[in-house]
């Protein structure tokens, strides 16, 4: 998203945009950009911000482990098992993002191409209902 009175070509000496604010265009003020991809599903986007914090958490926990370790601190063994059980809860976590994906796409159905086989047996469906409503009311 990008303010619509913002030149593409127009920047200031440091890289920043002009913050001029012409709204004379009749215009409004924020013009969405098409975007590359499709957004996530929440529940999906939900776990893998999930999985990204614990993930973080976990590494943290490692360095802090490894440096207490080498440095011979009373903190090492203790941060060694929590980051053991981190690793454990981040594994789950990640695993979590691509149930949670899987199960969405199942619900949700895929997207519909031509060449899509959902579209092909939802056809052949259609097909079979139509037949035995037919059947059914001769």
């Amino acid at each position: 998203m990008r303010a619509v009175t913002e030149q593409p070509g127009r920047r200031g000496k440091y890289g920043e945009s002009d913050g001029f604010m012409d709204l004379g265009r009749g215009g409004t003020l924020w013009q969405d950009e098409p975007l590359t991809r499709p957004r996530m599903p929440d529940p999906v986007r939900t776990a893998a911000v999930r999985a990204v914090i614990i993930v973080a958490v976990t590494l943290v926990q490692a360095m802090v482990a490894f440096l207490s370790t080498l440095a011979g601190s009373w903190l090492a063994f203790p941060a060694v098992l929590s980051t053991v059980a981190s690793t454990v809860v981040a594994t789950w976590g990640v695993l979590d993002v691509w149930v949670t994906r899987q199960v969405w796409i199942q619900r949700h159905g895929v997207e519909s191409r031509p060449s899509s086989t959902a579209r092909a047996l939802r056809r052949e469906r259609r097909r079979a209902r139509r037949q035995e409503r037919r059947s059914a009311a001769a």
